[in-house]
C-alpha cells in the first residue's frame, strides 16, 4: 500500500531539496482555524505537516506546547475531532503526508482497531506516539500496518547502538532524531553536535532522518537541512499564532514565519 511520506521523501530527494516539517496542534487558537492553518503551512513550503493531538499530560512538550494543549482541550478538541481536522484538510489536499503526533492514552481510550480504521479513513499517514516505545506497541502497530499508516519513531542522543538497530528495523516513513536531552522548545539547537548521531543513524537504517526539537530560526533549519533530510519546526512556530486575533491574521503570521525559513533551507548552498 503506497504512503504518501514514501512519495513526498523520494520526489524531495530527486529534487535535491530536503523536507521541511511544521509542528501546530490541532484546535489552536481556534479549532475553526486549524484546517485554514494547515492550507497555509502548505502554501508556505510545507511538505508534510505533524499535528499535534492535544493532550492534559504533555511529559515531553515544553511550555509552549503544554499550553497550546490545554487551550485547545479548553475548547473542545478530542482525537476524534483532530480526525475530523484530517478528514476536511483532504477535502482539497490530497498529496501533503499528515502525521499524528501525541501520547498514547488518547488512542487507548479510543481502541487500536477504531482508530487505526478511522485515522487511515481520515487520510492519516504517520503516527508518532511519544510515550510508547516500540516493544510496546505491538497491537497497535498491527493495526496500524493493517491500514498503511507508518509508525514514526524516535531517536535520542542517548539511545544506545543495540537499541538502535531494534528501532531502525521497525521504523517505517522517516526516523525523528530528538536533537538534545529535554522538553520541546527548551534551548536553541548546536547543529554542530548533530554530525555525529546522524551518521550514526545512517550507518543503520536507509530511512530518511528527521531533526526536532530548538530550531527557531531560517538559519538553524537551513544548518540542520545540510546535515539532515528534514527540519521539524514546533514551538517556534506555535509561538507566532499565540496572539493571532482572527483566522486570517494567524494564517499571515504562519506564512511570514515559515516561509522565510524555506527559502533558507533551499538555499542553503
Amino acid at each position: 500500500m503506497s504512503n504518501r511520506i514514501d512519495r513526498c521523501f523520494k520526489n524531495l530527494a530527486g529534487a535535491g531539496r530536503k523536507a521541511l516539517i511544521p509542528f501546530v496542534t490541532v484546535g489552536d487558537p481556534d479549532p475553526d482555524w486549524t484546517v485554514d492553518i494547515m492550507h497555509a503551512l502548505v502554501k508556505s513550503g510545507a511538505d508534510l505537516i505533524e499535528l499535534g493531538v492535544p493532550f492534559s499530560d504533555p511529559a515531553a512538550d515544553g511550555p509552549v506546547i503544554q499550553m497550546a494543549s490545554e487551550r485547545a482541550i479548553s475548547r473542545g478538541v478530542t482525537l476524534r475531532s483532530v480526525l475530523e481536522t484530517v478528514k476536511s484538510f483532504r477535502r482539497q489536499d490530497s498529496d501533503t503526508p499528515i502525521v499524528l503526533m501525541g501520547y498514547l492514552n488518547p488512542v487507548e481510550r479510543f481502541g487500536y482497531a477504531g482508530f487505526a480504521r478511522d485515522a487511515a479513513r481520515a487520510g492519516v499517514d504517520g503516527v508518532l506516539l511519544v510515550d510508547c516505545p516500540p516493544e510496546e506497541m505491538t497491537t497497535l502497530r498491527e493495526q496500524l500496518d493493517r491500514h498503511g499508516i507508518y509508525p514514526i519513531c524516535l531517536i535520542a542522543p542517548t539511545t544506545t547502538s543495540k537499541r538502535l538497530k531494534m528501532i531502525a528495523g521497525q521504523a517505517k516513513g522517516y526516523l525523528y532524531y530528538v536533537s538534545f536531552k529535554g522538553i520541546t522548545g527548551a534551548n536553541s539547537l548546536d547543529e554542530a553536535s548533530l554530525t555525529g548521531p546522524v551518521r550514526t543513524i545512517r550507518s543503520h537504517s536507509e530511512l530518511p532522518i528527521a531533526v526536532g526539537f530548538g530550531i527557531k530560526t531560517a538559519e538553524k533549519a537551513a544548518a540542520v537541512a545540510g546535515l539532515a533530510d528534514a527540519v521539524v519546526i514546533g514551538s517556534a512556530l506555535i509561538e507566532q499564532l499565540e496572539n493571532a486575533g482572527s483566522c486570517s491574521d494567524a494564517c499571515k503570521q504562519v506564512m511570514a514565519f515559515l516561509a522565510p525559513v524555506r527559502r533558507a533551507m533551499d538555499n542553503r548552498n
